[in-house]
């Protein structure tokens, strides 16, 4: 598969095969993800999709734009055999999202992901994600919500929905009070307004929607994934 875009700061010299193995044997899960790479990052995609093959195809056009970190969230049928699918590909590290149960929360993990994000505050989410040893983000709107999720040991918080909460003013406003609280907005993001976001304190942006297209995926056109992935990478470069 030939890298369909690249990034500056994310080269590669050699074409890593993404294809499932017959049959995987599960590694010990290694915390081996830091903050410092969600600060690095500055983007984390969110992929949603209708169907697994979308999802699976939008994977591999962001790992080929040069994005590390992805989110597979669990709306999308079969998100967890999708996480296990891209668990063990070099280059890629992905998180499990929308993550509302320890059941899931357990299966994500055991699928090969690396970090869990959920939407709100879960305390039985935060509990399987401390003992298992990997950073996970919980869903905060106010910010009492924000020192909720803090106080449960989550790495950072999720700010959803960013945008109609009052965007990276809102932002500002939280980190002026939490400055040790990572934050990480999630919800109309968008390449025009990412660099905003950054510049308020975010530590990284959850970006879906406008970073993946399903009308897109629909159609089978990849090149407008390629197109948004290039400008998302660029505006925050």
């Amino acid at each position: 598969m030939a890298w369909l875009c690249a990034h500056p700061h994310h080269s590669r010299k050699e074409h890593h095969d993404l294809r499932p193995a017959c049959r995987r044997i599960r590694r010990p899960i290694i915390p081996t993800v830091s903050l410092e790479d969600f600060a690095r990052a500055r983007i984390v995609p969110v992929v949603r999709t209708p169907t697994r093959d979308q999802a699976e195809t939008a994977i591999r056009v962001l790992a080929d734009c040069g994005f590390r970190l992805i989110e597979m969230t669990l709306t999308t049928p079969q998100g967890e055999d999708v996480i296990r699918r891209f668990a063990d590909a070099e280059g890629v590290v992905m998180g499990a999202g929308t993550v509302l149960t320890s059941d899931q929360a357990r299966r994500s993990i055991d699928a090969g992901a690396r970090f869990l994000v959920a939407p709100a505050l879960r305390p039985a989410v935060a509990d399987v994600a401390r003992d298992a040893g990997i950073p996970f983000f919980l869903g905060a709107a106010t910010p009492s919500e924000v020192l909720a999720a803090h106080e449960m040991g989550a790495a950072g918080v999720k700010i959803f929905p960013a945008a109609q909460l009052g965007g990276p003013g809102f932002l500002k406003a939280l980190r002026s009070v939490y400055p040790d609280i990572a934050l990480m907005p999630t919800g109309g993001i968008t390449a025009d307004n990412a660099r905003s976001y950054l510049d308020a304190g975010a530590i990284c942006v959850g970006m879906g929607g406008k970073l993946v297209d399903v009308a897109a995926l629909e159609a089978g056109n990849t090149d407008a994934i390629v197109q948004a992935a290039r400008q998302a990478l660029a505006a925050v470069s």
